[in-house]
């Protein structure tokens, strides 16, 4: 496969994180089926030719809203820009539906609760004759749909071909670095989530930023102790799709998982948070991460707090105490 003979690109999740990685493509050269649920929001988006996920852009004309799941698993690569939590659902769906052989690039940023999976083992058990890639990094969605320069990493363990899939949905406004560490780049798209809702909680009950940046310092290392642990390379969790997603994530209240962590921050509770924000993918990443790093026995103190936090064994006040004194501590 090159990049030239991907002329069709099949996006299922039609969020504003699957419509943003379908404007990239579009501006690639490629042809985008992007796949949604509701029959009558895919009719109305291919009819206003608007995203309602993304306000007041509109929707290049080489992408086609669908909500005919068959339709977009025909395509010659796939990108799934759906939840963790529901990823192993929808591989399941189009297991019978994609080609043998066809990538498929997992936009995903968890670890599924149930299973510990990462999202390439959730890919491989229900794919298996598809290629998975893991694409991950510091990219909102509306800096992506809006073609503001972004880099962000795309891992394959086959390199020639994360190579071709770099080029062939690439551009100068949308840079692919195309890696071998699938591990790593996953890891760094699920810890940050979680590590940013503790960067949010700090924010939130007022502390400054100092108080962050030390946080999201020793984030980092956490974040880097659990991917060695789990077979991740120094140089990728130091890159895009660690440090700097980290970065990105903890740092903008566009994050909904920086958000999230705010909110509890001013002690309005787990639920009016949700109702506030929305559910954030931390939350359910927070507890199995955790869990995970126990049995391996790395030491993940901010991530410990965040868990017990969303699980509600710890009150707010218990968790800012462990966030901002154990983590903080020197080398």
């Amino acid at each position: 496969m090159t990049a030239g003979n991907v002329k069709i690109v099949g996006v299922i999740g039609a969020g504003a994180f699957g419509t943003a990685l379908a404007c990239a493509a579009a501006r690639a050269g490629r042809q985008v089926r992007l796949w949604g649920r509701d029959a009558g929001a895919m009719a109305e988006m291919s009819a206003a030719r608007g995203m309602p996920k993304l306000p007041g852009l509109a929707l290049p004309a080489s992408i086609q809203p669908t909500a005919d799941l068959a339709e977009a698993a025909g395509s010659e690569a796939l990108i799934l820009a759906v939840p963790t939590q529901a990823l192993r659902e929808v591989c399941l769906q189009l297991a019978p539906l994609a080609k043998a052989g066809t990538p498929v690039i997992l936009a995903a940023k968890g670890i599924e609760r149930a299973s510990g999976d990462f999202v390439s083992d959730i890919a491989r058990e229900t794919l298996p004759a598809c290629p998975p890639l893991v694409l991950s990094g510091p990219g909102f969605a509306a800096d992506i749909a809006k073609a503001y320069p972004t880099a962000l990493t795309l891992a394959c363990a086959d390199a020639a071909l994360g190579q071709r899939l770099a080029k062939a949905i690439g551009s100068p406004a949308f840079r692919l670095y195309h890696s071998t560490d699938l591990r790593g780049v996953e890891i760094g798209g699920s810890a940050k989530n979680v590590l940013a809702i503790a960067a949010g909680v700090a924010a939130g009950r007022g502390f400054g930023e100092s108080t962050v940046a030390a946080l999201l310092a020793r984030s980092f290392a956490e974040l880097t102790r659990f991917g060695l642990a789990f077979g991740a390379r120094t140089e990728t969790l130091a890159g895009l799709s660690g440090l700097g997603d980290l970065i990105l994530t903890g740092t903008s209240s566009r994050s909904r998982n920086r958000r999230f962590g705010e909110e509890l921050g001013k002690g309005i509770g787990i639920e009016a948070a949700i109702r506030d924000v929305g559910l954030a993918e931390g939350v359910w990443t927070a507890p199995i991460l955790a869990s995970m790093a126990d049995d391996k026995g790395v030491d993940m103190p901010v991530a410990a707090a965040v868990a017990d936090l969303v699980a509600g064994k710890a009150s707010i006040d218990q968790a800012i105490d462990r966030l901002l004194s154990r983590p903080l501590r020197a080398e």
